[in-house]
């Protein structure tokens, strides 16, 4: 029996068809129940339905009168405020396509992003670090286009494109995937498939606006099935989340494992009296960190996996839980293989986890790269680049990356991209980059190096602070007489791991 689980396909994606319109589908049945409360400690910002498309929409009109056209690409330099999602939505509304980036990338990173993208505009808060572009879009003028007449939805073909996201690319440079306005009807299988979620739930997602994790799992699939969106306004301490999710209600809780992890050290007697579950992605979920968040909550924790490429088709739910530390299974409507070399593999055996060509989430593909998208398919699959292993039940068991990915706070990081920064400095002259962990549940970047004499760690984290993005940059750095080679004269990472575990053992 071969690891393929097919769990039906999905229901076709209507056209003409637009992202943005599915999102606010309920603007009208909805009008004035809260969509979106900004949580501050004493107070919150709400936006009922009826407010939140007229900003989108007057934000799309507002777009097009400053002479953008349909299909015209807008980079966005926003920082973690409702600017994001508004102006997200307002472009794609108006069949522009949004590049939404993290506000941490460095001036240097986003010179690259405009060159490969020609963006016909960049929208920038002037305190979110961008290179130059003629073309630039102050937030104060962004704001001020939400109360203009409301665009039209840009209907048309589903699999035409609709935004871009940047991935770490194992090459070492970040790759532009473009995805279809159909991703977001594939995002339907989360509702029962993951989040277990109801049109009557407070959804609290601990990430910031301007995070893609963020925008899907605590914006706009809430605002799909009419729930409401709870966000701690930016610069919440993750100390202070508990308080909100007791004040405001919460009925779910999304977050990477590393806030349940904090909380959990913070408040060690943890009520949540609302809580129903909690959702978590973007890294591996620990068995000791779930069985710790319900010993104390009561709660279960769901996880999910995917990526930038295909968004989230393996998880946990209310309905199908976990089995032992497996990922979950596929949801409904998704057909998902373990393969090998030559295909599928026996069940039981480990293989790349891989979903099918046909998936509504998958990418477009690797914009202006073609040979780079069909080198990530195998005959009718899409190679995730992780290990899996599928039980006949239809569990998957995650067994690591099949590079040397690294994984920051749920970013994936490419060791590349950061050597190719640290290779440059003038007292290393050989550099090798991999995560360690450094304590239960906690990874790292860490970068090992050889030259003439250790340098000032300080000094090391000034050099690489404009040059990457804080997730991307070292947290430690440790000075080696050589590098582990391999007989091929590759370099081994999993032997700079186990330094690191040799050393937290001594």
């Amino acid at each position: 029996m071969l690891s393929i689980f097919d769990q039906g396909p999905p229901p076709p994606c209507p056209t003409p068809f637009n992202l943005a319109a599915h999102v606010l589908r309920h603007a009208t049945d909805c009008a004035h129940k809260t969509a979106l409360s900004v949580l501050g400690p004493h107070t919150s910002q709400d936006w009922t339905y009826q407010q939140l498309e007229q900003a989108v929409r007057g934000t799309g009109t507002g777009l097009l009168a400053h002479g953008l056209k349909p299909g015209d690409i807008i980079l966005m330099r926003l920082g973690n405020t409702v600017d994001f999602p508004i102006a997200y939505l307002g472009a794609i509304a108006a069949g522009l396509i949004p590049v939404p980036t993290s506000s941490q990338l460095t001036k240097a990173e986003t010179a690259r992003m405009i060159t490969d993208l020609s963006p016909a505009m960049v929208v920038r808060d002037a305190d979110v670090a961008c290179a130059p572009h003629a073309n630039q879009l102050d937030v104060t003028t962004l704001r001020n286009m939400r109360q203009m007449d409301m665009c039209a939805y840009d209907k048309g073909d589903p699999n035409r494109m609709a935004y871009i996201v940047y991935t770490s690319g194992s090459s070492g440079k970040p790759r532009a995937v473009a995805h279809a306005h159909r991703a977001i009807w594939a995002r339907q299988m989360m509702v029962d498939g993951w989040y277990g979620l109801t049109p009557d739930d407070r959804l609290l997602h601990a990430g910031a606006f301007n995070w893609t994790f963020t925008l899907g799992t605590g914006l706009m699939d809430p605002w799909t099935i009419g729930a409401t969106a709870l966000i701690p306004q930016p610069g919440t301490d993750i100390a202070n989340l508990p308080t909100l999710l007791r004040t405001h209600k919460a009925s779910i809780f999304a977050a990477v494992p590393g806030v349940y992890r904090k909380m959990l050290q913070d408040h060690p007697g943890l009520a949540l009296p609302d809580l129903r579950h909690g959702l978590c992605a973007g890294e591996k979920l620990s068995q000791h960190l779930h069985q710790s968040w319900t010993d104390t909550t009561g709660t279960q924790l769901y996880e999910a996996y995917g990526m930038s490429e295909v968004s989230t088709f393996i998880s946990s739910s209310p309905t199908h839980p976990s089995q032992n530390d497996a990922l979950g299974q596929p949801q409904a409507g998704r057909r998902v293989a373990i393969v090998g070399p030559d295909g599928p593999v026996p069940m039981g055996e480990p293989g790349t986890i891989a979903v099918h060509k046909s998936d509504p989430g998958l990418m477009l593909g690797y914009l202006y790269n073609p040979a780079e998208t069909m080198a990530r398919m195998q005959d009718e699959w899409f190679l995730t680049g992780d290990l899996g292993a599928m039980t006949k039940s239809g569990q998957i068991a995650y067994l690591g990356r099949d590079d040397d990915m690294m994984n920051a706070g749920g970013f994936r990081v490419s060791p590349l991209e950061v050597e190719a920064v640290l290779n440059a400095h003038p007292g290393i002259t050989q550099i090798g980059v991999t995560d360690v962990e450094v304590k239960q549940d906690t990874r790292i970047i860490a970068a090992f190096y050889t030259g003439p004499a250790a340098l000032d760690e300080a000094d090391l984290r000034v050099y690489v602070q404009d040059k990457l993005a804080r997730y991307k940059q070292p947290r430690i750095f440790v000075h080696l007489a050589a590098l582990p080679i391999g007989q091929n004269g590759k370099m081994q990472r999993r032997a700079l791991r186990d330094y690191i575990k040799g050393h937290n053992n001594d």
